[in-house]
């Protein structure tokens, strides 16, 4: 696929508080991770009572009286921090707008490999009970109209084949819209996989054809633009994979179509979905995995906004692939893919606490392209050689968001805040040999971080109010892991696996006795 450089228009087929980071300085808790290139020290200041994640169980009651969780005796300092976590992360206070990607184009200098993008751009379309329901002209922002207006009009031929209904979503890179097809009787339509309920490709007479226009900007370098534009032409021919439709450019513009997917938005239903509905969406995303790591293709940003699920319908589609690459991309020798243990630094060896000022050795480089919360481990530990197992540790992410109820589970702020969110969860001696097999070191001297860390069934537990020894936090009984919840906690066991090379593939999720049909 290529896009003609001498024709004007061609066509081609929470509510948490964080942990504060500073420069290193004595006498205060740090976290460090060091390779070969020197360590890196960050100061951590826990909040008050070393409580560094605040939960609703941890505050004080309206007679002034302390929640079970601040109270119970027997709760460790490690167990506070992990129960913190698993319960301090509420969906109404967490702006996605908010959030960024890191991206891995254009580097310039010593620079890291890193740029920002929002996530608007990620969800082409919303489900409403009609697809025209929105659709008022008079209802239009007044902004949106002018900017559309403005499109058109440069772009040319484009108002012959489209017809712009509303600006659906926006991003760093690109913006998209909701078009309507003017001429999709014209043309192979094989791609629509009866979206509407038609057979055949063909619209039901008078019913518009919509489709989703993404339009990128020229601030997209073009090895960006045409990586997207060829992924997303060879992963053609699953049903979970949204597919290209035909895209164009003319001069500096470049537009892709795709279609549009109606779609419920992921907070309003993720604390409603049953244990038939949770196999449904894992089944459909775990498809679009296998489909695209079958092909060599990391996506890099799977996350709830990127993987299109109508719950009603029971169908998902995984989009947005400005982030990814093929598999071995600018891959380099790293421990993680051979098979001899790597070695730890000898525990004689005190860790460094900084590194020299003007330190001439070059800082280790890989790809730390994702969305905050969603990064896998190998992401954080800058490994050189990532592999799609990446995206099974974010899909993970999501599975524990659904069983937890709390979106987003992981909110950290930075890379250093991602690793001791983690290593509340699995505990430093699984921290310290995941960093191992990066060449990576892992220090904190965090007391509320334990050695061996928590179970997933204990973590879940506790995000929903419930106890590990079966009873709920308000006396009502019983309150274990259901039969099915169980097996749900063992995908997630799977997809949690911090070595890359043990962590599950798609088609082993798929085969798991959770999504086994």
């Amino acid at each position: 696929m290529s896009l003609n450089a001498s024709a004007p228009y061609t066509t081609t087929s929470t509510s948490k508080q964080h942990l504060s980071t500073t420069t290193a300085a004595t006498n205060t808790p740090t976290s460090t991770t060091t390779s070969d290139s020197g360590p890196e020290t960050v100061e951590l200041q826990p909040t008050s009572d070393d409580q560094p994640f605040a939960s609703d169980e941890e505050e004080e009651d309206d007679n002034g009286a302390s929640s079970p969780a601040a109270t119970d005796d027997h709760y460790t300092s490690a167990e506070h921090r992990a129960r913190a976590l698993a319960s301090g992360s509420e969906a109404d206070d967490y702006d996605e707008d908010a959030d960024d990607d890191d991206d891995d184009h254009t580097v310039t200098g010593e620079e890291e490999e890193e740029d920002e993008e929002e996530e608007g751009a990620s969800s082409p379309g919303a489900y409403s009970a009609s697809e025209d329901e929105d659709d008022d002209p008079s209802q239009l922002d007044p902004a949106v109209a002018e900017e559309m207006d403005k499109f058109e009009a440069t772009f040319k031929g484009f108002s012959r084949r489209f017809r712009l209904v509303n600006k659906i979503g926006e991003g760093t890179f690109s913006s998209v819209y909701k078009a309507e097809d003017l001429e999709y009787d014209l043309y192979d339509n094989s791609w629509d996989h009866s979206h509407t309920g038609s057979s055949g490709g063909r619209r039901a007479v008078g019913k518009p054809k919509y489709v989703a226009v993404k339009r990128i900007y020229v601030t997209s370098s073009p090895a960006r633009i045409q990586n997207e534009l060829e992924l997303l032409h060879d992963l053609s021919g699953c049903e979970s994979v949204v597919p290209l439709i035909t895209a164009f450019r003319c001069l500096d513009q470049v537009v892709a179509v795709l279609p549009y997917f109606k779609h419920v938005d992921f907070r309003e239903y993720f604390r409603e979905l049953s244990m038939v509905d949770i196999k449904c969406y894992f089944r459909n995303l775990f498809q679009a995995l296998r489909h695209v790591h079958n092909h060599g293709i990391i996506h890099r940003d799977i996350k709830p906004t990127n993987f299109l699920y109508d719950f009603r319908r029971g169908r998902g589609v995984l989009v947005d692939f400005g982030l990814a690459e093929r598999e071995g991309t600018d891959s380099q020798f790293c421990l993680c893919q051979h098979t001899t243990p790597p070695t730890t630094r000898p525990p004689t060896l005190a860790p460094s606490l900084g590194y020299p000022k003007h330190d001439s050795r070059p800082s280790r480089r890989a790809n730390r392209a994702g969305t905050r919360g969603f990064r896998a481990p190998e992401v954080l530990f800058k490994c050189t050689s990532q592999t799609t197992k990446l995206d099974i540790w974010s899909a993970g992410v999501i599975l524990l968001t659904i069983l937890s109820r709390r979106f987003p589970f992981f909110n950290s702020s930075d890379d250093v805040d991602a690793m001791i969110e983690i290593a509340t969860i699995f505990g430093k001696a699984k921290m310290k040999a995941c960093a191992a097999l990066h060449g990576c070191v892992f220090e904190t001297s965090i007391a509320t971080i334990g050695e061996r860390g928590f179970t997933l069934e204990k973590i879940v537990l506790w995000a929903t109010n419930r106890t590990a020894n079966g009873s709920s936090r308000d006396g009502t009984g019983d309150q274990r892991l259901g039969r099915e919840e169980a097996e749900a906690v063992e995908l997630l066991r799977g997809c949690f696996e911090l070595d890359p090379a043990r962590r599950w593939g798609a088609q082993e999720a798929l085969e798991c006795v959770f999504l086994r049909e």
